[in-house]
């Protein structure tokens, strides 16, 4: 089963036990996937519909932090709910220990020293582990470039 079929039925489920959390976050990205595939004119790949799931936990991480900032703490919860269940189809990411030791390797394998260097760093680090979060990674690269 692909992971869009497996997103669709696990929307009719949501749907027959009325959770609106999960029916409301699985309809958000099906809707998106369907717009990608309308405009590719095809089937998306899994790992394209890992991107689009990507997209969205990344706009409810963003929606968070604005409801925040904001005092919203209802809303906040509404995000944090939806968002686990979007980060349930996707693949586990490093933890932020696996992500160091991985940039430690990669720094000291490609000779890289200065935070000019910090794009080369990125690009290789995703290329070896395509479930790093970016954000953590970006931090973290302040360690090891100067």
């Amino acid at each position: 089963m692909t992971l869009r079929e497996q997103i669709d039925q696990d929307l009719k489920r949501a749907m027959l036990d009325k959770n609106e959390t999960a029916r409301d976050s699985l309809r958000q990205v099906k809707s998106e996937l369907i717009l990608r595939e309308v405009d590719l004119g095809r089937s998306l790949e899994d790992g394209e519909v890992i991107d689009a799931i990507k997209k969205s936990v990344k706009q409810r991480r963003d929606a968070i932090d604005s409801f925040r900032a904001g005092d919203r703490m209802d809303l906040v919860e509404a995000e944090e709910k939806q968002l686990v269940i979007l980060e349930a189809y996707l693949p586990k990411s490093l933890s932020v220990e696996e992500t160091r030791t991985a940039m430690e390797a990669i720094v000291k394998e490609m000779g890289l020293s200065s935070k000019k260097e910090m794009g080369q760093l990125m690009k290789e680090l995703k290329a070896r582990h395509p479930n790093v979060d970016a954000k953590t990674a970006s931090q973290l690269t302040g360690n090891f470039l100067s």
